[in-house]
């Protein structure tokens, strides 16, 4: 019998198996956060960043020596408020349905998203941070 998916991911992602190689992914990606680590960034309780990871608002691998679930640090943003505090980038969720409606999986998102692209200028993800999510959606729907 087969483990139960962390919140979010897919049966037939390759990253649910016990001998993935995400050393490519670890290259791209800088810094990675827990679920408990992303409720504390951002103030709320694990249950909600949980229910994230299930509509979509957060994706991520297992990894590590204990293969927790974790998501990419860019993920988060800071607060306008200027107290400090931080928040999931809200055109994040759009830009996974669109990655994950043209049939890749979680670990692919991320590659995606973390790998520089020469018709954007940059990193998906960086453009996304910057405000440009309509330029990096249209190349994203461009995969299907």
């Amino acid at each position: 019998m087969s483990a139960t998916p962390a919140p979010g991911e897919r049966p037939d992602d390759p990253t649910n198996g016990p001998s993935d190689d995400l050393a490519e992914l670890d290259a791209l990606v800088d810094g990675w956060l827990t679920l408990p680590d992303v409720a504390e960034e951002t103030g709320v309780d694990v249950g909600k960043v949980r229910r994230q990871v299930s509509e979509r608002l957060l994706v991520g691998v297992r990894r590590g020596e204990r293969r927790t679930f974790q998501v990419p640090a860019a993920f988060l943003v800071p607060d306008d408020d200027g107290r400090g505090g931080r928040h999931v980038l809200a055109s994040l969720r759009g830009t996974v349905l669109v990655l994950s409606d043209a049939g890749l999986t979680d670990t692919e998102i991320l590659a995606w998203l973390f790998t520089p692209d020469e018709s954007i200028g940059t990193a998906p993800m960086e453009a996304l941070r910057a405000g440009r999510k309509h330029e990096v959606r249209r190349v994203a729907q461009a995969l299907a």
